[in-house]
């Protein structure tokens, strides 16, 4: 079954303060976030009715546009509310939510003094990103594009800039094969995959790599929290290609990707095993639980 294009849909989208057609929602062709992306974004899992983490994720959202030097004009409460009101009026309990900021078409130059700053919520139908994968693992590739150094990008906010590299990447990966692609640091250093955080499990031990040049997901530190609570060792350091050989499960963990087993990374194999098992099943438990439950885990 083809899937439906993105700009011609049924449904409701919130845009700049209400909810409106999904057909009506558009922007100018001149905005500045499509020529200069100056604008940041949110990916969001709906389970049962609540968007997991909601706070968290709009907090990000409004921190993201204070770095790119712009102030999104609608507080958390305000966001939070029009998050559910878009998953309400597209009826949906479980589904994917995409909050996005970005400069206007006041002006159109580098400098973006002067514009205005809009945001938009949507909503939509959205199955587990690797499906009947996720336990089983997939196989990613290897990129050649690199994340950059932390003074060249802020790479501390989720700003639709950044993810040119890794869309480059996931494309090249899906030609050859893959379901994703390994990303490294300018250093040569594990980074993420193009759209998750990475685990490895050596010895018994979780190990990840620091996030200093990629963002500190929200899954990531749920994940973090999960293995801590089975008493399982979480060590944050600089890894190396060559260490892939010492690992004996991989897996991905982020919003989209949720908790994903990983088979094979170019020439290296895994075997999906217990502690990726156990951590999938714990997650896909709490993110079922309610706003207040998840709140006293994550106390």
């Amino acid at each position: 079954m083809a899937l439906l294009p993105f700009d011609d849909r049924d449904g409701w989208l919130w845009l700049d303060g209400a909810l409106v057609p999904w057909r009506d929602a558009r922007l100018h062709v001149l905005s500045h976030g499509l020529h200069y992306a100056s604008a940041v974004f949110e990916g969001e899992r709906a389970y049962a009715g609540n968007i997991f983490r909601l706070r968290d994720h709009t907090e990000r959202l409004i921190n993201s546009g204070r770095i790119l030097s712009f102030e999104i004009p609608w507080s958390p409460e305000q966001i939070d509310e029009a998050s559910n009101a878009v998953l309400a009026a597209n009826r949906l309990t479980d589904g994917y939510v995409r909050p996005i900021a970005w400069r206007g078409s006041e002006q159109l130059a580098v400098s973006a003094t002067g514009t205005s700053i809009h945001l938009a919520i949507g909503a939509w139908p959205w199955p587990s990103y690797f499906g009947a994968e996720r336990m089983q693992g997939i196989r990613v590739g290897e990129a050649e594009w690199r994340r950059p150094p932390p003074e060249t990008a802020p790479i501390k906010a989720k700003a639709s800039g950044l993810y040119v590299i890794a869309s480059l990447a996931k494309v090249k990966a899906e030609q050859e094969g893959y379901s994703d692609a390994l990303m490294l640091d300018w250093r040569g250093k594990v980074a993420e995959t193009t759209g998750a955080n990475i685990f490895f499990v050596m010895d018994g031990a979780l190990h990840t790599p620091t996030p200093d040049c990629f963002l500190d997901g929200i899954t990531r530190r749920t994940v973090m929290k999960l293995a801590a609570r089975h008493h399982i060792q979480v060590i944050e350091r600089q890894i190396d290609p060559s260490e892939l050989t010492r690992a004996t499960e991989v897996f991905l963990a982020g919003t989209a990707a949720e908790v994903t087993a990983v088979r094979e990374i170019g020439p290296h194999r895994f075997t999906p095993g217990a502690i990726t098992e156990t951590l999938m099943k714990d997650y896909d438990r709490l993110v079922l639980q309610s706003p207040a439950e998840v709140a006293r885990f994550l106390a």
